[in-house]
């Protein structure tokens, strides 16, 4: 199994993601967002990750590299990462917030607009597969 965000991850994660479009919810929100990842295993990378979410075009896409003009931007740790992205855990990410490991700046309504809206069945089977990739 691939590791959380090495290319081949979200390579793969990239074909999980074209096999759903049309089948999920449309998000809650209408958000560019960058992430920086931090504190990442040197087996996947040296040093910080670049990435992003884009939600514009009615689905939630995460790719490497950074929006040139994004509606707001999160720092945050690998774990934390993998733990809200892969494993849906937002009490990880909630706890990481309360501590000061997670920082976001630009229009906070549209991240907060993002936490919104409950998984549907096919998003419920698209976050069951991201989580068997992952290691």
């Amino acid at each position: 199994m691939p590791k959380f965000l090495s290319h081949e991850w979200v390579t793969e994660a990239r074909a999980i993601q074209d096999e759903f479009k049309g089948r999920t919810q449309a998000p809650p929100a209408q958000a560019r967002i960058n992430l920086t990842i931090t504190e990442v295993p040197a087996d996947v990378q040296d040093g910080p990750i670049e990435a992003r979410i884009d939600t514009t075009d009615g689905a939630a896409e995460l790719d490497l590299g950074h929006h040139e003009a994004a509606d707001a931007a999160i720092s945050l740790e690998y774990d934390t990462a993998k733990a809200f992205l892969v494993e849906g855990n937002p009490q990880v990410v909630m706890q990481a917030v309360m501590s000061g490991k997670v920082r976001i700046s630009g229009d906070m309504t549209k991240v907060l607009a993002l936490q919104g809206g409950t998984p549907g069945e096919a998003e419920l089977e698209m976050g069951q597969r991201l989580r068997d990739i992952t290691d």
